[in-house]
């Protein structure tokens, strides 16, 4: 199994800081502490023999939680610290941003790293800010609800996406869609140094005219044809057919072990019909949150206040407890999960969290590799790292623990 290590870069305070000092995220002290922290625990997590480091991206956190603005720009920081472990985006957000920029940030980040990335693709579900950058198109933060919102977010996503992929493979790009030209309808006709670009650049680049007919996106990724890429943070079972079809690795929110046997299942019956023919679990991973503890009690109380209190107090307002339902919530609760469900006792029950000892934390992830009891094969186990909310030395007392006792018994 491969390892990879996400954190939501978050400036470490207490309630009481960030009340006294908002907006904390303008505060440059604050800012520069999560900076070297990230930076600090990133090594380790390169030492350690992690494959992965992860972030999102996200803007105007003002409350200083999930800071995470400008992930490509932090991994090149990261990288030039670093020997071996890659880095993935999880992810960034298609529709608020340029196709075109993007591609070209993932191939320069493969470049300066010699092939240390991994791609990462998402529609957004924050208004606050998809709202803003995403205004040229113009695109809204969406619920994934099917509503017209909805609809028109994953359209400008899945247009952009195959913009990204052709301008990484195709030597000259022409696009004419829905949401993006290339050239842009007007055309390009003022292009003084035609004579130059006839000479040195793309063959077919430049008309009998001097006008621009096609652009050539540089550079193109190192990692030929292009990174893989993950896709986070999956829970449907469009989007295990969906990504199988296309090569894409989940990266699985959804806990509960039945349900998450379905979809692993589901997904390797639809790779197999694009003549994908993986082993069960191969080319997925899950989405976990761990906490280590001398007794269970002591791992049951560090969850409770750091991933747990942020999934409640932020991410429910999102519909992420919807990832943890169990199998009786189908005729108990066919609408969305009431605040009353959203309980410690779910979160671990579900096997989302997992708590407990090293002895406890290894029997559930090595029932969580093996598929729940069908002989799988996990490929990768995605570890949803609490920097920010956990202080520092129990942050890397965390990681030394898992480096120690998981990694080395779990190893492909």
């Amino acid at each position: 199994m491969k390892f990879q290590l996400f954190t939501l870069p978050t400036i470490p305070a207490t309630l009481e800081e960030r009340a006294a000092k908002r907006p904390i995220g303008r505060n440059n002290d604050h800012f520069q502490a999560m900076i070297a922290e990230v930076r600090e625990l990133a090594i380790m997590a390169d030492e350690f023999g992690f494959d992965v480091f992860s972030t999102t991206e996200h803007h105007f956190h003002s409350e200083g939680f999930e800071a995470s603005v400008q992930p490509m720009m932090l991994y090149a920081d990261l990288a030039a610290r670093t020997k071996n472990i890659s880095f993935a985006p999880l992810s960034l957000v298609l529709p608020a941003n340029d196709p075109l920029r993007v591609a070209e940030q993932v191939a320069m980040l493969d470049h300066l790293t010699g092939g240390r990335v991994y791609g990462g693709y998402a529609r957004g579900y924050q208004d606050r800010w998809v709202n803003v950058l995403g205004q040229h198109v113009p695109v809204k933060g969406t619920p994934m609800d099917g509503g017209d919102d909805d609809k028109h977010n994953r359209a400008v996503h899945e247009e952009y996406l195959d913009i990204v992929y052709k301008a990484w493979t195709e030597d000259l790009l022409t696009y004419d869609g829905q949401f993006y030209q290339v050239p842009p309808k007007e055309g390009i006709t003022r292009w003084p140094a035609a004579e130059w670009t006839k000479q040195y650049g793309h063959p077919d680049e430049i008309d009998e005219n001097g006008h621009i007919r096609g652009i050539s996106v540089i550079p193109k990724p190192l990692q030929q044809p292009y990174p893989k890429a993950f896709q986070p943070f999956s829970v449907s079972p469009s989007t295990m057919i969906h990504t199988a079809h296309n090569g894409v690795m989940p990266i699985i929110l959804t806990a509960e072990p039945e349900q998450f046997k379905t979809l692993a299942k589901l997904y390797q019956q639809s790779a197999a019909e694009v003549g994908r023919n993986l082993k069960l679990g191969e080319s997925i991973g899950a989405f976990r949150a761990v906490a280590f503890g001398d007794t269970r009690e002591q791992a049951w109380e560090l969850m409770e206040r750091t991933n747990y209190y942020g999934f409640q107090i932020y991410f429910s307002g999102f519909g992420f407890w919807e990832a943890l339902r169990l199998p009786e919530d189908k005729e108990k609760f066919p609408g969305l999960l009431p605040p009353e469900e959203w309980t410690m006792e779910r979160f671990t029950k579900t096997k989302y969290g997992l708590v407990g000892t090293v002895d406890d934390i290894k029997r559930d992830i090595e029932d969580l590799i093996k598929i729940h009891g069908e002989d799988g094969e996990l490929e990768w186990f995605s570890w949803f790292f609490d920097q920010g909310l956990m202080p520092i030395d129990e942050a890397k007392r965390q990681l030394e623990l898992f480096a120690e006792h998981i990694i080395p018994e779990f190893r492909d």
